[in-house]
């Protein structure tokens, strides 16, 4: 039986390279080979994240379960609802695809900012939803503390739901949520229960979105301190469908409504290695049937698209 797991290494934010994790692998794999060690590795977290999830879908798969009937003691899946995922593309094309998307059954939109032309993306794409649709502003921490509250101040509170990452460094964001009515997330400045205690500690932010790949595994709620809801590091099949999996037994609402995550993105590669996978069904993602996570791949399309 084969348990199936993924890592997405973070370089673009600064996280550890493709090679460090693929090295991290590799001595793991050897080390299992040898005195069949199961313990997932230390170092890159992305690694230690392909071998959680690997493990666990391996037990599951083994106890005829579904993953999230794993992560949460046999509890019934909530519903994995999601936002929709806007790039930084001209404000045209962005109104034109929030209309897609709308259609489709998003009424939660999230728009990366942070580059020339923020404004103008920001209102072609409120002049192009639905009453009562949310926009996320994602800034990946690409704004100064003075940049994020003068954005916020001058294009307006209607329309946003919150703010992910405005800026570097939980000082940062202490100050952008002082300076601002709108709800702050953190992304890349939490990844341990520890960071989130601290974030907490010192009101950082209303709530975290989590990475499986960012914190290692598959810890939904980093020790609980704040709410928390998934997001895709632009994983693949396997990776959304074990953060699916774990979404699925988070509560549903948080400190701005029903819970919404980040995992509707398989749509943004132009191919996928998976003969059976997580699908969207309007803003819902819906889980591939079966024990562990679901997936089952399809081994022609793993041949293409390997390295």
């Amino acid at each position: 039986m084969i348990g199936l797991g993924e890592g997405v290494p973070l370089t673009l934010r600064g996280g550890d390279s493709l090679d460090s994790v693929v090295s991290t692998l590799d001595r793991w794999a050897k080390r299992l080979h040898s005195d069949g060690h199961l313990d997932p590795p230390t170092g890159p977290a992305p690694a230690r994240c392909a071998v959680v999830t690997a493990l666990a879908d391996l037990e599951a798969r083994r106890d005829g379960i579904p993953l999230h009937e794993l992560l949460s003691d046999g509890k019934e899946a909530r519903p994995v609802r999601c936002n929709a995922t806007l790039g930084a593309d001209p404000p045209d094309e962005v109104a034109d695809r929030a209309r897609e998307l709308s259609e489709l059954g998003f009424d939660r939109f999230k728009l990366k900012v942070g580059t020339r032309g923020d404004r103008e993306r920001v209102e072609a794409l409120r002049a192009s939803l639905e009453p009562g649709s949310l926009i996320r502003l994602d800034a990946n921490g690409a704004w100064t503390v003075d940049e994020a509250i003068s954005f916020v101040s001058e294009i307006g509170p209607d329309g946003l739901e919150l703010l992910e990452q405005p800026t570097e460094g939980l000082d940062g964001l202490v100050q952008v949520k002082a300076g601002t009515d709108i709800p702050v997330v953190a992304d890349e400045s939490v990844s341990t229960p520890e960071e989130a205690a601290e974030a907490a500690a010192i009101n950082a932010c209303d709530a975290v979105t989590v990475k499986i790949s960012k914190v290692g595994g598959l810890d939904g709620t980093l020790g609980g301190f704040l709410p928390t809801y998934l997001s895709s590091a632009l994983d693949g099949p396997v990776g959304v469908a074990a953060a699916g999996h774990l979404a699925a037994t988070l509560p549903e609402t948080g400190p701005t409504g029903p819970t919404h995550h980040g995992l509707a993105t398989l749509g943004l590669f132009d191919g996928t290695i998976a003969a059976i996978g997580p699908e969207m069904d309007g803003e819902v993602l819906v889980l591939p049937p079966g024990p562990g996570n679901g997936v089952e791949i399809d081994e022609s399309a793993l041949a293409t698209f390997r390295l």
